[in-house]
């Protein structure tokens, strides 16, 4: 059984979305050619996965590999630390709490996007007299790499000494702390559908100049052994389709193999798997992000648009227990902050200064309500070697959903 899709669902989706301008559609016909050569070598088309994978991340021409800005109100979406930097300074009572027991002690951010979170969480935790020895960025693409160094160097010049970039995960062992927001989202997902008893797997194939996902047969045997959690929950279904990452396993173990003894912190968008794969979800949770603007056509613009899927936590949480972590809390991003002192943060604000507090105000809204980042967005707390609890899980812990 194979089923292509339909070529005009793309070219309404290109209709809704600004042109790009001329460089811009060069740089992304030059990652076309990249994608359909390798379509070629592989017979005809290649897993969703690795479509996804070479969209966002081809040296040079990936998505996050390449020089567009992605971050704020100029890119293509807007990340929590742009939005407040309350989201910062609430994190960093976090950190602090890992820090002061683990004097000397590491913070690694992975993906650290335009470096605004790592800026205002050094400026915060000098305020707290409790800075790290080392601040690790772990980042992938050079471009990235250069705009968070012009981003530190213009917001805390005085501590980028403390800063060092990384391609890989330290080759020694650190304790501390490890961040990682929205990162989980941006990781490459196979596609899969429940078609009359059937189960496809999305690919994505060549037909003249056109990309096209073909739903067919797995390839992989153990393709079905991945999503036996996932269909366990859905039983019989006549037409449904979703996502799994099946990369987030092996990256928490290398992770759990450089991190001996701290926290993990993953922000992200998403859900328990009992709400992932709910039947009503029925399309799955795949989307795209250009400027600004939201989609579900991943062959548009391929090295221009950004491409996610939201996160089953529990996966996560399975995986990071496997690897060694111990799950120390889940919460919704609103009750993190809660309890990581944005309340009494919102109470220090000047409120004579009205342009400021009514940004603050503003930043607190998009950060906390249901509507906006709130209950969207969860973190995943994970420890190794370390018992003690974690207090921005404390107002409400959601371990039992997971």
């Amino acid at each position: 059984m194979i089923e292509r899709t339909n070529p005009r669902a793309a070219e309404a989706v290109v209709a809704q979305l600004p042109e790009p301008d001329a460089d811009a559609r060069l740089h992304s016909l030059q990652l076309v050619s990249l994608i359909r050569d390798e379509i070629a070598a592989a017979g005809g088309r290649i897993p969703f996965d690795r479509y996804m994978e070479l969209a966002l991340y081809a040296p040079g021409l990936g998505y996050y590999a390449a020089g567009a800005r992605k971050f704020g109100a100029a890119g293509d979406f807007v990340t929590a630390p742009e939005l407040s930097p309350l989201f910062a300074r609430c994190l960093a009572r976090q950190c602090r709490e890992v820090l002061d027991g683990l004097p000397g002690g590491t913070i690694l951010e992975v993906g650290a996007g335009s470096g605004i979170l790592a800026a205002d969480l050094l400026l915060e935790l000098e305020r707290f007299d409790c800075l790290p020895a080392r601040y690790l960025i772990l980042d992938l693409s050079p471009e990235l790499q250069q705009r968070q160094r012009q981003t530190l160097s213009r917001r805390a010049p005085h501590l980028l000494d403390r800063v060092e970039w990384l391609t890989a995960f330290p080759e020694s062992a650190f304790c501390g702390l490890v961040i990682a927001n929205e990162l989980l989202d941006a990781m490459p997902v196979h596609r899969f559908r429940l078609s009359a008893g059937t189960l496809l797997e999305q690919f994505v194939g060549c037909t003249g100049e056109r990309f096209e996902l073909i739903w067919a047969a797995p390839e992989s045997p153990a393709f079905a052994r991945h999503l036996a959690a996932a269909l366990s929950r859905l039983g019989a279904t006549d037409d449904y389709a979703s996502e799994v990452n099946q990369r987030a396993g092996p990256w928490l173990a290398s992770l759990a193999h450089c991190l001996e003894r701290g926290a993990v912190l993953l922000i992200d968008y998403g859900h328990s798997r009992a709400e992932y794969y709910h039947p009503a979800r029925s399309r799955g949770t795949l989307m795209c992000h250009y400027r600004h603007r939201a989609h579900p056509d991943p062959l548009v613009y391929p090295g221009l648009q950004d491409i996610t899927a939201h996160v089953d936590f529990t996966a996560i949480a399975e995986a990071a227990l496997a690897a060694g972590f111990r799950v120390a809390g889940y919460t919704t991003q609103a009750f993190f902050l809660m309890a990581s002192g944005l309340d009494r943060l919102v109470a220090e604000s000047d409120p004579d200064e009205a342009a400021a507090h009514l940004a603050l105000v503003q930043g607190v809204r998009r950060l906390t309500l249901p509507t906006e980042m709130g209950e969207r967005f969860k973190v995943l707390g994970l420890t190794k070697g370390w018992e003690s609890p974690l207090s921005g899980f404390a107002m409400r812990d959601l371990r039992d959903r997971l």
